[in-house]
C-alpha cells in the first residue's frame, strides 16, 4: 500500500486540529497491521474532558478536545513514520489513539519507540495543559495515557485484535491513573500531617482613599512543588476525599499568619460549608482562637463561593444568622461566575459581594460590564451590602469602579499576595 499520510498537518489538511476517526480508518489500519505484523498503540484518555460538556456545553468540549488533539498531532508529526496514524477513538469517548506499525522482526520497538513516544506526549500535555483547558477549566484535568502492543495472529481477525489492543490500552491508562492518584494521595496526606500549608494575604483597597480596608487570606502549598497552587491542592483533595481535612488546615494557617494583624483591617477568611461541622470552628472555640491572634469576631469576614452557597442555601443562612449574632460578617465570592447570581445575593444577604474578575477586567472601556456592575450595585444597596471588584490590573479599572460607586477593589494592581510577616515559612 502507498503511504496513506493520515497524520493531519497544516500542509495536507484543511482543518489541522481535526483527526480522522478510528471507525473511518479501521480498514486501512487492519491492512497495515496485517502487512507489517506488529502494532503499537498509545491511548490518550481525556476523561475529565467529558465533564466539560455538562458544565459548559458541547462547543467548549470540542474546543478543548481540538486543542488536545493539536498537541498530540504535533508530537506525532515529529516522531512518526508515514505509515503511522493518529485517530480519535470510538464515538462518545474523549480519547485519541496513536498507532504505529512495524515489522514484527524490527527489534524492540516497544522499548525504543513506543514508550518514549508516550513519555513525550505526556510531557507535552502537561506543558500545554493550561492552554488546552483555558478558559473553561482551571484545575488539573484527568488526561491519562495507556500503552498496548499486538502481534498479528492469523487465528483472529485483524479488527478483533485491534479492538483488543485498544481495550488493553484503556485498561493500562486506568491502572496508570490509579497508581498516580495513589502516589498523589500519599503526598497530600504527608502534607496534611506535617501542616505544610501557609497563607499569603492580598489587600482589599478602598477605591476612594486607596487605603487598605482588609486582607484576604489565600492558601499555598509547599513552594516549588506541584501542590503549591491552591487549585492543585483542592483539586487533589476533591479526588481523594480529603477536602474537609485540607480546609481545616488552611483555616488554621490563615489565623496563624494573622497574629499581629494590622489594626483597623478586616481579615477575609475563605471557608466551605463543611466548616460549620468542624468542632474547632464552633463559635466558642473559634472566639478563643481569635483572642490568641488578638482579633475579635467583628474583625473577621467569612468568604464563601457563590456556587457553594447556592448548593447550601439553608445551611448558609443558618450559619449567617448564628455567627452574625456574635459579630462575624459574610462575603459572597465569585459572584457572577454561577448561574443565579442575583438570586444568591438577594437570598443570602451577605455584608460583602465580591464580583468575579470576568466583569471587572477591561471595565473602563466596556459599557456592558459597567451596566452589569451597576446592576449588582443596585441590588447591594437594597440589602445594605458593599461590593468588592476582583481582579483589578489597571488604575483605569479602579477609577471606573470608583465612578460607578463600587467601594472596594482587589487585585494585582496593589501587589501580589505576600505573608504579613517576613518570618513566615514559605514551604
Amino acid at each position: 500500500m502507498d503511504e496513506w499520510n493520515l497524520i493531519p498537518t497544516r500542509e495536507n489538511g484543511p482543518e489541522p486540529d481535526l483527526l480522522p476517526a478510528l471507525s473511518d480508518t479501521l480498514p486501512g489500519i487492519a491492512e497495515h497491521f496485517s502487512r507489517l505484523g506488529a502494532l503499537g498503540l498509545v491511548l490518550i484518555d481525556g476523561g475529565a474532558i467529558r465533564d466539560v460538556e455538562n458544565r459548559h456545553g458541547f462547543a467548549a468540549r470540542e474546543r478543548i478536545f481540538r486543542a488536545l488533539a493539536s498537541v498530540i498531532r504535533d508530537v506525532a508529526c515529529r516522531r512518526l513514520r508515514a505509515d503511522d496514524i493518529v485517530v480519535t477513538g470510538d464515538p462518545g469517548r474523549s480519547e485519541i489513539a496513536v498507532l504505529i506499525f512495524r515489522d514484527r522482526d524490527e527489534g524492540d520497538f516497544y522499548r525504543s519507540e513506543l514508550t518514549p513516544l508516550a513519555s513525550q506526549i505526556r510531557r507535552e500535555i502537561r506543558r500545554n495543559l493550561n492552554r488546552i483547558l483555558y478558559p473553561f477549566e482551571r484545575a488539573r484535568a484527568d488526561i491519562s495515557t495507556g500503552l498496548a502492543l499486538a502481534f498479528r495472529n492469523p487465528l483472529y481477525g485483524e479488527v478483533t485484535q485491534i479492538r483488543r489492543a485498544l481495550e488493553e490500552a484503556r485498561n493500562d491508562a486506568e491502572l496508570s491513573d490509579r497508581r498516580s492518584l495513589r502516589v498523589d494521595k500519599r503526598a497530600l496526606i504527608r502534607l496534611l500531617l506535617n501542616g505544610r500549608v501557609h497563607s499569603v494575604y492580598e489587600p482589599i483597597v478602598d477605591s476612594k482613599t486607596f487605603t487598605v480596608f482588609a486582607y484576604e487570606a489565600l492558601s499555598r502549598g509547599p513552594v516549588g512543588t506541584s501542590l503549591a497552587a491552591p487549585l492543585a491542592l483542592f483539586d487533589l483533595a476533591e479526588r481523594t476525599g480529603l477536602v474537609f481535612e485540607l480546609d481545616c488546615l488552611c483555616r488554621r494557617r490563615a489565623l496563624d499568619g494573622a497574629i499581629d494583624f494590622p489594626g483597623g483591617s478586616k481579615l477575609f477568611l475563605n471557608i466551605r460549608p463543611s466548616a460549620f461541622h468542624d468542632p474547632s470552628f464552633q463559635p466558642d472555640e473559634l472566639c478563643r482562637t481569635l483572642e490568641h491572634c488578638r482579633l475579635a469576631p467583628s474583625d473577621v469576614v467569612f468568604e464563601i463561593s457563590e456556587q457553594e452557597s447556592i448548593e447550601n442555601f439553608s445551611m448558609f443562612r443558618q450559619a449567617r444568622d448564628d455567627y452574625g449574632a456574635i459579630g462575624f460578617q459574610f462575603a459572597l465570592d465569585d459572584t457572577g461566575s454561577g448561574y443565579a447570581s442575583f438570586q444568591s445575593v438577594m437570598e443570602l444577604a451577605p455584608e460583602f459581594v465580591k464580583v468575579d474578575r470576568t466583569f471587572v477586567a477591561g471595565i473602563d472601556s466596556d459599557p456592558a460590564r459597567q451596566a452589569i456592575l451597576h446592576g449588582f450595585q443596585t441590588i447591594a444597596d437594597r440589602i445594605d451590602a458593599r461590593i468588592i471588584g476582583e481582579g483589578l490590573d489597571t488604575l483605569e479599572e479602579l477609577e471606573t469602579l470608583r465612578e460607578l460607586g463600587i467601594p472596594f477593589g482587589q487585585g494585582w494592581l496593589f501587589g501580589k499576595p505576600t505573608p504579613l510577616r517576613a518570618d513566615r515559612p514559605t514551604g
